[in-house]
């Protein structure tokens, strides 16, 4: 549930994009990220912080698309967030000596110090990777083959490297402890 409800907005864009046009998909994209907002508020009421930094982002670079009516920017929009959350994972880890990923899942995981930096690295790398893989495409294919990779190539990619990582931790995983 939680996958289709990150998926809404670039679900929503693809298909705006496929009956309308770049412009109202981005729109669309706006108005749907709202939506997550409103719904997280009223169902958990909070909203997670990483929900405002992609509505700050998306907000940002569709209003500028929008307002200039040029798509350069929501192109860029991806790379931006991909590149925003491999700074944070790096620089909470650096400046601050937190490991972000750690504190996401230390209470579905027990690993040891060096995996965890190696987990909090291999998800910056694949960020910033994402984020240069990102403009590659949106500089060299057209418009209708970005909007396709931005659903399919990014969602597979990110499918991809969760079950490589899922192999890789799999092993410091305790089955009697994970049994009971």
């Amino acid at each position: 549930m939680k996958l289709l409800f990150d998926l809404f907005p670039v679900l929503l864009f693809f298909i705006a994009f496929k009956l309308q046009g770049i412009y109202v998909a981005t729109a669309v994209a706006i108005a749907a990220t709202v939506v997550q907002l409103i719904w997280s508020k009223l169902r958990h009421g909070k909203i997670d912080t990483m929900l405002w930094v992609g509505f700050a982002i998306i907000t940002v670079f569709g209003g500028a698309t929008l307002l200039l009516h040029d798509e350069t920017f929501i192109k860029f929009k991806p790379s931006a967030l991909y590149w925003l959350f491999a700074v944070i994972l790096l620089g909470a880890n650096l400046l601050f000596r937190k490991n972000l990923m750690r504190s996401l899942l230390q209470e579905k995981l027990a690993l040891p110090h060096r995996v965890w930096d190696r987990l909090n690295l291999s998800w910056a790398l694949f960020f910033a990777a994402l984020g240069f893989l990102n403009l590659y495409v949106a500089r060299n294919y057209s418009t209708d083959t970005w909007v396709n990779f931005k659903l399919f190539g990014f969602t597979g990619l990110m499918f991809i490297f969760v079950l490589g990582q899922g192999m890789w931790l799999s092993k410091y995983v305790d089955e009697k402890k994970e049994s009971n």
